[in-house]
C-alpha cells in the first residue's frame, strides 16, 4: 500500500512539474511573439503544439509564426494535416483560408472560409470558436454568419452580444443596438452588462446620432413586447441626456408596476438637483415624501425639499424649514436638516449668530463623529462668514484630525486653503490646494485647482503688489453677501486712483489675469444686484481684451444666459449660445448651449 501511495505522489509532482514548466515556456513564447521574434517564438510554440496538439492557442500562434516568417506552404501543410485526421474541426478552415488570406490568394480563401461556415451543419459546437476567429481576423460579416447561423442550429445558444460588438465596430449601430436588446429580451441578467457597453456610444446630447437610435429602439421594443427592463434602459438614457423628467415618467411607470423601493427615484431627485433642475428635482422627492412609510427616507426626501426651496428662493422657505422640524423634531435624525437651516440662516438670511446657536445646539444631538463632523465645517463656513477665520480654522482643523482619510477631511482642508486665502495668507492657501489637486472627489479637487491657479496666476513678483490681496478681500465680501462693498472693492482694483496708499498697486491691467477675474466676479455681482446690462458691459470687455482666454467660454454662456433668462432678449441669447456651439467645441457648456440655441431657434427638441 506504501509503495501504491509512493508512486502515485512521484507521478504527481512530475505532473505538476511538467505543467508549471510549459506554462514557463508558454509565458516566454509569448513574450517572444509580442516583441515580434518570431522565429524564436516558433521553436516554443512548436515543441508545446507538439506535447498538447489539441490546445487550439498553441496552434494559432504557431501558424501565425508560420505566416510571419513567410512560411505559408509550412502552415498550409500543417493545417491541411490536421484536417485530414480532424474533419469535423471546421475551426481549421478559417486558419487554413486566413493563410491563403494572407498571401492574397482570395478565391482560395473564401472557399475555405465558406467550408468553415458550412462545417457548422454538422457540428455547430465549434460555432463560437469559429465566430470569434473570424472577428480576429477582421472578418466581420463573415463573424456574424458563423453566429447567427450557430444561433438558428443550436437555440439554446446565445451570441447577441458578440453580434452587437461586431456591429459597433462596423459602425451599424442600430443593428448593435437591435443585438443588444435581443440579448436582454432573452436573458434579463445581461441588463447591467449592456447598460455598461451602450454607454460608450451614448452622450448627453439627446440629438446625438446613438442616442436617438437607442431610443427609437427601445421605444419599438416596449410597444412590441412591454417589460420593464425597456422602462430602466429609457430612464438611463433621459438621465444620461439630463432630460430628468422624462426619465421621472419612466421610473413612476416602474413603481407603479412594482411598489418596492423608491431608491432609483431619489437618486434620479438628487441628480436632477445637482444639474439644477430644480421642478423635476422636487417632483421626485414630493412622491417620496407622499410614497414612502419610512420615516428616514422621508427625511431624507424633504431635506432636498428645503434645499430646493432655498436654492429657488422660495418665500416660504423658513416656514418650511419649521415646519419640518415640528413634523420632525431636532435630534440625531434631523442633523442634515439643521445643518441646511444654518446654512439658509447665514447665506441668505444674514443671521449668522442664530445659526451659530443652531449648530452648537445640534452638536449636543449626536455622538458620531462624522455628524459632528458635518456640523463643525459648517459652523466653520458661518464662523468665516462673520470674519473669525481663526476660529474657523480650528474646526476646520479638528475635521482634518479626527477624521483623515474622508471626504469630509479632504472639504476640511480646502476649506483651510479657501479661509487662508480670504486672509491673504497666500503661501499657505496655495500649499494645501496642491495637496488637494489629487482629491479623490472631483468637485473639490476643481476647487482646489482652481485656487491654485488663481493664486498662481496673480501672486506678486518681487514683492511689488499685484492686485492679488485686494481681489481676495472682494472675494470674501462677496461671500458675506456684501456685494456693494465688494463692487467697491473691484471697482478700486479697476481704478488705481480710487485705492489708499498703503493698499496702492498700479491697476488691473487688459491682459493681465487678474483684469479678466475682476471683471468676471463684477459681472456675477451685478447680476445679483438685478444690473443685467453692467453685468452684460463688464463680460464684454473681457472679450474685448482678449477673446481667446481661458474665461471666454464661461463669459460667452454667462452673456448668453442673462440675455435668454433675465432681458428676454432672443436674438442675442442665440448669437452668444452660437459662438459656444461654433467657436468652443470642447466647452463644458457646449451641449447646454446647443440645446437652449435650438430650442430659442424653434426646433423641436
Amino acid at each position: 500500500m506504501k509503495q501504491i501511495v509512493l508512486l502515485f505522489l512521484i507521478v504527481a509532482n512530475s505532473f505538476s512539474y511538467g505543467q508549471q514548466k510549459d506554462q514557463n515556456d508558454f509565458f516566454l513564447a509569448e513574450t517572444y511573439f509580442r516583441q515580434g521574434e518570431y522565429e524564436k517564438a516558433t521553436q516554443i510554440y512548436k515543441k508545446l503544439y507538439g506535447k498538447s496538439n489539441f490546445n487550439t492557442t498553441y496552434l494559432t500562434r504557431l501558424i501565425t509564426c508560420y505566416q510571419e516568417t513567410d512560411k505559408f506552404l509550412v502552415a498550409e501543410n500543417l493545417l491541411k494535416e490536421k484536417i485530414k485526421k480532424n474533419p469535423t474541426q471546421g475551426f481549421l478552415y478559417v486558419l487554413l483560408g486566413h493563410n491563403f488570406d494572407k498571401q492574397q490568394l482570395k478565391e482560395l480563401a473564401k472557399i475555405n472560409y465558406d467550408k468553415a461556415l458550412n462545417s457548422l451543419e454538422n457540428n455547430a459546437a465549434y460555432g463560437g470558436l469559429i465566430g470569434r476567429l473570424f472577428k480576429n481576423y477582421s472578418l466581420l460579416d463573415y463573424a456574424i454568419n458563423a453566429y447567427e447561423k450557430t444561433m438558428q442550429l443550436n437555440e439554446s445558444s446565445n451570441y447577441n452580444f458578440q453580434i452587437a460588438q461586431i456591429y459597433g465596430e462596423k459602425g451599424d449601430f442600430k443593428l448593435m443596438f437591435e443585438s443588444y436588446i435581443n440579448l436582454i429580451d432573452k436573458n434579463a441578467q445581461y441588463l447591467n452588462l449592456i447598460q455598461r457597453y451602450a454607454s460608450k456610444y451614448i452622450t448627453d446630447d439627446a440629438e446625438n446620432e446613438t442616442n436617438i437610435l437607442f431610443r427609437k429602439t427601445l421605444l419599438r421594443k416596449s410597444i412590441s413586447n412591454p417589460k420593464n427592463e425597456w422602462n430602466i434602459l429609457l430612464s438611463w438614457l433621459f438621465a444620461q441626456q439630463k432630460d430628468y423628467k422624462k426619465a421621472l415618467i419612466q421610473e413612476k411607470a416602474l413603481y407603479q408596476r412594482n411598489p418596492t423601493g423608491l431608491s432609483d427615484i431619489f437618486s434620479l431627485g438628487k441628480n436632477a438637483f445637482d444639474n439644477k433642475d430644480y421642478e423635476t428635482s422636487k417632483s421626485c422627492f414630493d412622491f417620496i415624501d407622499k410614497e414612502s412609510i419610512l420615516k428616514d427616507e422621508k427625511i431624507d426626501a424633504n431635506w432636498y425639499l428645503a434645499k430646493i426651496a432655498v436654492a429657488t428662493r422660495n418665500p416660504e422657505t423658513e416656514v418650511i424649514f419649521n415646519t419640518l422640524f415640528k413634523e420632525f423634531g431636532k435630534n440625531k435624525q434631523t442633523i442634515k436638516l439643521q445643518v441646511e437651516y444654518a446654512d439658509f440662516l447665514t447665506f441668505t438670511k444674514n443671521e449668522p449668530q442664530k445659526a451659530t446657536t443652531v449648530l452648537e445646539e445640534a452638536l449636543s444631538f449626536t455622538t458620531s463623529k462624522f455628524d459632528k463632523g458635518r456640523i463643525k465645517l459648517k459652523l466653520g463656513d458661518v464662523l468665516v462668514f462673520r470674519g473669525k477665520f481663526n476660529k474657523a480654522l480650528i474646526y476646520f482643523s479638528q475635521i482634518q484630525t479626527q477624521l483623515k482619510g474622508s471626504e469630509l477631511a479632504q472639504e476640511a482642508r480646502f476649506k483651510v486653503a479657501q479661509t487662508s486665502y480670504f486672509k491673504g495668507d497666500f503661501d499657505w492657501a496655495k500649499a494645501q490646494a496642491k495637496v488637494l489637486k489629487g482629491s479623490t472627489t472631483q468637485l473639490i479637487a476643481n476647487d482646489a485647482v482652481n485656487l491654485f491657479l488663481k493664486i498662481t496666476d496673480n501672486e506678486p513678483v518681487d514683492s511689488i503688489p499685484s492686485g492679488l490681496k485686494q481681489f481676495a478681500k472682494a472675494e470674501l465680501l462677496a461671500y458675506q453677501n456684501k456685494n456693494a462693498t465688494a463692487l467697491q472693492e473691484l471697482e478700486n482694483l479697476l481704478s488705481p486712483k480710487n485705492q489708499s496708499k498703503n493698499e496702492f498697486f498700479n491697476g488691473a491691467k487688459p491682459g493681465e489675469v487678474i483684469y479678466d477675474d475682476v471683471l468676471y466676479l463684477q459681472a456675477k455681482l451685478f447680476i445679483k444686484q438685478a444690473k443685467y446690462l453692467e453685468a452684460i458691459s463688464s463680460l464684454e470687455k473681457i472679450i474685448a481684451a482678449d477673446n481667446q482666454g481661458f474665461l471666454t467660454d464661461d463669459v460667452y454662456y454667462l452673456i448668453a444666459e442673462t440675455y435668454n433668462i433675465h432681458l428676454n432678449d432672443i436674438e442675442k441669447a442665440k448669437e452668444y449660445y452660437q459662438k459656444i456651439v461654433f467657436e468652443h467645441p470642447s466647452s463644458i457648456y457646449l451641449v447646454d448651449a446647443r440645446k437652449k440655441y435650438r430650442k430659442l431657434r424653434g426646433d423641436t427638441i
